[in-house]
């Protein structure tokens, strides 16, 4: 867990070996509770990414908060990340004040530690540890690879025994279904991140199989006409830019040729409508 934008689904992926979390560098990317697996000879790696808890703005704020607080009380572990190349600020000690009440075992990760000198990686740790009285804290760099066996090393370590909760190929408990969204949504937000970052929804209709051919119908939910143009872009050069994206990804992820039918749709202030939301899976 941690503030959005704090390296959590990018070390999620880092950490499993294959990507089940989409990444950008705008905030509030993650929606849902991604679940990787992890497998050793000496135990099963369960690591849950959650959202950003933030300072909610909108009905999906305050949800995606929801989701994170009821991932603590069914966790052993909770790693939370602060980046290295911010300072430690207001929206890390709300994070520590509400770790404050929780029974589970708290890690801090400092990620990102390739972006700043060791100096300032210095400052980092000594704010950090300032924060709470944490287990252990861990540098790393998703990115590099820096210490982050070290890191699977000391979770590890604070689980508890239990049976072998996934069969050993099992990489992610998510519906493909979601993923796939989850892939369109990150080439989308790839072209308009600084426009639209956070208006962006899709909605998987309908995945057909046929042989090697995947057929795949999405829907790409946005809340005011004027965002619709902007994703279509010019003559539609820019819905044909995350078709391609997307598609190579989903490709990668299947593991068979896919055809994919994208859609851009209108509904309004979706971010804030209790039954949009529900329609969008939120």
């Amino acid at each position: 867990m941690g503030r959005p934008n704090a390296g959590k689904s990018t070390l999620t992926n880092a950490i499993i070996g294959q990507k089940i979390a989409i990444t950008s560098n705008k905030p509030q990317t993650t929606r849902h509770i991604i679940r990787g697996v992890l497998h050793r000879p000496d135990g099963q790696l369960v690591l849950v990414d959650t959202p950003g808890l933030h300072r909610p703005r909108t009905l999906l704020g305050q949800r995606l908060n929801d989701l994170v607080r009821d991932t603590w009380s069914e966790v052993d572990v909770i790693g939370v990340c602060f980046p290295a190349d911010e300072p430690v600020g207001a929206g890390d000690r709300f994070i520590s004040a509400e770790i404050a009440e929780l029974k589970a075992t708290v890690i801090a990760v400092v990620t990102k530690v390739d972006l700043v000198d060791p100096a300032t990686l210095a400052q980092r740790l000594i704010a950090v540890s300032e924060l709470y009285d944490f287990a252990e804290i861990v540098p790393v760099s998703a990115v590099s690879g820096h210490q982050v066996d070290t890191l699977v090393e000391v979770l590890v370590r604070h689980l508890p025994e239990s049976p072998q909760l996934y069969p050993d190929d099992v990489l992610t408990e998510e519906p493909e279904q979601v993923l796939v969204a989850e892939l369109v949504r990150e080439a989308a937000l790839e072209g308009v991140r600084d426009e639209l970052p956070h208006s962006i929804a899709v909605l998987v209709q309908e995945m057909l199989v046929e042989g090697n051919l995947t057929k795949v119908y999405a829907d790409v939910y946005v809340e005011r006409d004027s965002q619709k143009s902007i994703v279509i872009g010019t003559r539609g050069s820019r819905l044909k830019d995350v078709g391609t994206r997307a598609r190579a990804q989903i490709e990668a992820l299947l593991g068979t040729k896919v055809y994919l039918d994208l859609h851009v749709r209108v509904a309004k202030e979706w971010q804030r409508d209790p039954k949009q939301l529900r329609r969008l899976g939120f």
